[in-house]
């Protein structure tokens, strides 16, 4: 590892990480790695952006710095090959076989530098029926199980945008794997492959639920169980002003404050009587609503009931307990979430804006001592990308 550059600070300053230009998990993983201290060089392709977005409005690429190198062009991989041998991770999302192709594959770098951890963020994997076919978010976790456990029983599956399989199930199993494998390397001098497929991850978080299902303890459909909205106690429900109120009062005494405090305690039935649940659902969902989103805030705030407002996006920065915390944080004019977790004697911070295709390029190359970074490539034309991580 080298030592901390450019005033980088955070658990894993010293940390040099390529990563190749991507979109969804990769980047969000190598974000992480960057928002902890790492030196992440994000090797960007000329033309089209993969988002198709200013890449001023990009936070993925916060805290990175950017070279502008074409894979295909004749001196690229060997570029690329020249940062690999001075990093301790590279970080792709392409299809199985595709670096390989380019001459930047898991044995093209090991060859320049042993060490390296060389992590793959896919979402079939790099092996199986469906390793070489296209997907999303959306389809890896239908495969898993992860899908179809979510929603009302008498309605489609319901899915929060690709939060559960790119970033979930995706970007923090890949960080988990470079890190345990970074580790590895440091101990050994050995580096390694990190093969993060998304349909992996997103299986291992239901982890617990298998176990329950063979206890006899989870119903395998949705709509049916303590954690999936077929308890009456643990969901959300619509206010006066048509906005919701989430409830999760699972433990007796919990569950005991938040009937008082909504004002049912005489009259719902009781949350054991399982064959009443609809009518106990019926009971909260009226009271909830009689008064507005802002009105039960201020009945359950500070109760052990386990309610809270369902919060907006924009809205969530503004809430007094994530503003005392600087959950949120605001920078390059972007409000955008703060690095999490925290440390007590490293702590990470947002240093820069979003990376700017190519727009560090000659710092990198005097910073890493890749004096041949910063010469000029061949004209280069917007072509076909390689970097879609299905």
């Amino acid at each position: 590892m080298a030592a901390a550059e450019n005033g980088h600070s955070g658990p894993l300053a010293g940390v040099r990480v390529v990563e190749l230009a991507g979109i969804g998990p990769g980047p969000f993983a190598a974000m992480l790695l960057a928002d902890l201290g790492a030196d992440v060089v994000r090797v960007d392709r000329p033309g089209r952006q993969p988002l198709g977005m200013d890449p001023a409005y990009d936070v993925t690429n916060r805290n990175k710095r950017s070279v502008l190198i074409d894979l295909k062009a004749p001196d690229g991989p060997g570029r690329v090959l020249d940062l690999v041998e001075r990093a301790d991770v590279l970080i792709e999302g392409n299809r199985p076989g595709v670096t390989e192709r380019l001459g930047i594959g898991p044995a093209d770098c090991h060859a320049r530098n042993p060490k390296l951890v060389y992590g793959r963020m896919t979402g079939w994997g790099q092996e199986g029926p469906l390793a070489s076919s296209a997907g999303h978010d959306l389809s890896y976790i239908a495969l898993t199980g992860a899908l179809g456990m979510t929603g009302k029983a008498d309605e489609p599956p319901a899915f929060a945008a690709n939060l559960l399989g790119d970033f979930a199930g995706g970007s923090l199993y890949l960080v988990v794997g470079v890190l345990a494998a970074l580790r590895h390397a440091e101990l050994t001098g050995t580096g390694q492959v990190v093969d993060a497929a998304i349909v992996d991850g997103a299986s291992h978080l239901t982890t617990m639920v298998h176990g329950m299902m063979a206890a006899g303890g989870w119903q395998d459909r949705r709509g049916a169980n303590l954690l999936d909205g077929g308890s009456p106690f643990y969901g959300c429900y619509e206010t006066a002003d048509g906005e919701y109120m989430a409830v999760g009062a699972l433990e007796k005494r919990f569950y005991d404050e938040f009937t008082g405090l909504l004002g049912i305690t005489d009259t719902a039935p009781g949350r054991g009587d399982f064959d009443r649940w609809d009518e106990l659902r019926e009971s909260v969902a009226r009271a909830f609503k009689s008064r507005t989103r802002a009105e039960w805030t201020a009945v359950f705030e500070g109760s052990d009931a386990c309610v809270a407002p369902v919060l907006s996006l924009r809205e969530a920065p503004r809430h007094p307990h994530l503003a005392a915390r600087g959950t949120f944080t605001e920078h390059s004019g972007i409000t955008q979430p703060a690095p999490a977790p925290r440390f007590s004697a490293t702590p990470a911070s947002v240093r820069t804006g979003p990376a700017l295709p190519g727009g560090d390029t000659a710092d990198v190359a005097r910073d890493w001592d890749v004096p041949g970074l910063d010469v000029p490539g061949p004209d280069d034309a917007p072509g076909r990308t390689d970097t879609d991580k299905a």
